[in-house]
């Protein structure tokens, strides 16, 4: 199954590196592709759970799904993972 998710605090390529590497290491999930300009994330899943999971790893690395809560925490969170995906 696939799924697509729209996230705050996508800026660049850097985040995107970051939200790919992340969700690549995770169990059930493949085929992630990160679209900066439209601030989504889409990728293949096999259990339905997956995608909460997918949808809390994202808030847990400062890309918190649209319409959740986008904290001050989250946002620096999501310049932390950005600086790390440039390198």
């Amino acid at each position: 199954m696939r799924a697509n998710i729209v996230v705050q605090n996508l800026k660049c390529k850097g985040c995107g590196n970051t939200i790919t590497a992340k969700l690549t290491n995770m169990d059930n999930i493949s085929e992630v592709e990160v679209d900066v300009f439209n601030s989504s994330v889409s990728f293949s899943y096999i259990e339905d759970t997956d995608v909460e999971l997918v949808n809390q790893k994202l808030k847990a690395i400062g890309y918190p799904p649209s319409g959740q809560e986008n904290t001050t925490l989250s946002k620096a969170r999501s310049y932390i993972s950005c600086a790390v995906g440039k390198m």
